[in-house]
């Protein structure tokens, strides 16, 4: 399992320090769907410049143009790119073109998918490398969680493999990390905590 901490909100000097910080603990840097609209691919080639044994993700969600904005992503040094699960067929094929191309990968985000299960299964086939369960920001504060999503992707993907994201937390990690997914992604837990170092470590402690 690797752990992912979310970078939506920082500065890029605040994200270099968490990241010097939580060295050892971060598997993957995700710039942020916010961080990207604010600096596009500057943080992306900077976090993979100076943490080069630190994956880092693209947060684009991309739902048009697939190949042509995954080649953006890699080529400005991005491991895993993201595309969303609502978009065309046509879109997420174009992405994993763009992936194997460059040798990197493709994380499919599920939010908002209604039909999980059928969705999951038919993207499974599309040669995609993860497919990321995700509760929404906005719905977070209702108590929604991720868990029995990813229960549902879990039993129908045979190809890719699973990560989960969405209001991860130290008291919610252990039944996550006991169903089983490649790749937790954690942010306000780790990113606005007191002690990132220590909340990381902790994170990364309850990976399996």
């Amino acid at each position: 399992m690797k752990l992912q901490a979310a970078l939506d909100t920082l500065s890029i000097e605040e994200c270099e320090r968490l990241l010097e910080q939580t060295e050892g603990f971060i598997d993957i840097a995700e710039v942020g769907t916010p961080f990207v609209i604010e600096e596009g691919m500057r943080p992306v080639r900077l976090f993979k410049q100076k943490f080069p044994n630190i994956e880092v993700l693209a947060d684009v969600k991309i739902m048009d143009a697939g190949e042509y904005e995954a080649d953006k992503c890699f080529e400005a040094g991005a491991d895993i790119a993201t595309v969303l699960g609502v978009s065309n067929n046509a879109t997420i094929e174009g992405a994993v073109r763009s992936a194997k191309k460059y040798g990197r990968k493709i994380m499919v985000d599920m939010i908002e998918v209604k039909n999980l299960a059928e969705r999951a299964a038919e993207i499974d086939e599309m040669g995609v490398d993860y497919i990321c369960v995700h509760t929404a920001f906005d719905i977070q504060k209702t108590g929604a969680d991720p868990l029995a999503d990813l229960k549902i992707v879990n039993k129908v993907i045979k190809h890719a493999e699973s990560a989960v994201a969405g209001g991860v937390k130290l008291a919610t990690i252990d039944a996550i990390a006991e169903e089983g997914a490649a790749i937790i992604v954690v942010g306000g837990a780790i990113c606005t905590a007191a002690d990132p170092a220590d909340a990381a470590r902790r994170m990364k402690s309850h990976l399996r």
